[in-house]
């Protein structure tokens, strides 16, 4: 499944949408300019085996690694999923919570890669978990929203309106059972998709959908 538009209305420009858009772009033009890549990804990389919890300068990368990316195809599909969602989920929360949620189900999803294996020497990047928290929030806020959807079934391809919940639920699921299978894997180096990161950041995101919603029912009623 890949989102292509949705139907939910806003009634304000996601300015802080697009200055994270910005600036993970900036990063990764900057990471492709680097006269050494690999240098700059293990300098600004979350690493587990290197995280030192006596020395603060290590614990930076739960906050940078969020901002790289490992290739074009990687940075395209996060920055669309954050172009998709990103706008309805800022014009409900206002600019500075966005930017704190997309903060903290980044750093969260990073602690819960670490983890889950702690001792590797892979390096963790991408915003995926920032924007899985993003998406948390969506299903929340917007569970009558419809997603129009590029859907893959084996050779056959086709456009569908799904509801947002559907939509990013089955996300959500797969994100689950990836999770579980990784755990399997008997190689503590091998890399791959940080999933716990995307599952880490969707709970966060769900959690800040519902107090959101909460408060603003209270104000509601109050007024």
């Amino acid at each position: 499944m890949f989102p292509i538009s949705d139907n939910a209305p806003r009634t304000r420009f996601p300015i802080m949408m697009w200055i994270l858009i910005a600036a993970n772009v900036y990063v990764f033009i900057r990471e492709l300019l680097a006269p050494n890549i690999d240098i700059f990804i293990n300098h600004f990389a979350l690493i587990p085996s290197h995280i030192q919890f006596s020395d603060y300068l290590t614990l930076l990368p739960f906050i940078t690694a969020i901002f790289l990316h490992g290739g074009f195809l990687h940075i395209i599909s996060n920055m669309w999923f954050l172009y998709i969602f990103g706008d309805n989920v800022e014009d409900a929360l206002g600019s500075i919570l966005f930017l704190l949620l997309f903060l903290v189900a980044g750093i969260t999803g990073n602690v819960l890669q670490y983890a889950i294996s702690p001792m590797t020497s892979i390096p963790i990047i991408g915003a995926s978990g920032a924007i899985a928290g993003i998406l948390g929030c969506y299903y929340v806020l917007f569970p009558h929203a419809k997603v129009k959807t590029l859907l893959f079934l084996f050779f056959f391809v086709t456009i569908l309106d799904l509801a947002a919940p559907i939509m990013l639920g089955y996300w959500f699921i797969l994100q689950l059972i990836s999770g579980a299978g990784s755990l399997n894997i008997s190689d503590a180096n091998q890399g791959g998709i940080a999933f716990f990161a995307h599952i880490a950041g969707f709970i966060i995101g769900i959690f800040a959908g519902r107090i959101f919603k909460k408060v603003a029912t209270k104000q509601n009623v109050n007024t």
